[in-house]
């Protein structure tokens, strides 16, 4: 049974991060909503592989893909997102840059956090490892994004050249 902390945990991780989209506005969550899915659903199948490969154990008994993983998937996974590519899209540098920052500070500060408070500790990967594990997927989202921008925007232009 999942303990109180973790549910708590589970919850706030869930919440905060969707609240947070209320200020991003609604043009850029259709806008940048179709990438953040694919990269979500690519997220929780590198969760289901990292759960057969025990690359993390949650302290909790008994083990659940569905209270474990999936909220960091469906919590802060899609609204942030959403929010780096708001920031950063258009300037690749910036991108990588504030990407970098975000996993880094997920993989050597907040992984250490989850160990202390009993929730999560890696077992089968280092804090390098897991940093490149959540780092690599920035690139494929940012790809996922310019494919979308040049598929769109034709129909834009197309739209414009009808008015």
């Amino acid at each position: 049974m999942a303990s109180r902390r973790h549910v708590v945990f589970n919850l706030a991780m869930i919440i905060i991060p969707w609240l947070s989209l209320l200020l991003v506005g609604k043009h850029r969550i259709k806008r940048y909503s179709l990438a953040s899915i694919i990269i979500t659903i690519f997220e929780i199948l590198n969760h289901i592989i990292g759960h057969k490969r025990k690359f993390w154990v949650f302290y909790d008994k008994p083990k659940s893909f569905l209270r474990d993983e999936l909220p960091f998937d469906i919590g802060p996974y899609f609204p942030v997102s959403i929010w780096l590519l708001r920031f950063s899209f258009g300037n690749f540098k910036m991108y990588v840059l504030l990407n970098t920052i975000a996993h880094a500070v997920f993989a050597f500060l907040f992984m250490p956090f989850l160990k202390k408070i009993k929730i999560l500790r890696l077992h089968r990967l280092s804090y390098i490892q897991f940093f490149l594990y959540i780092h690599y997927k920035a690139y494929i989202l940012y790809g996922i994004q310019y494919l979308v921008e040049k598929i769109r925007r034709p129909k834009i232009e197309w739209n414009r050249f009808l008015n």
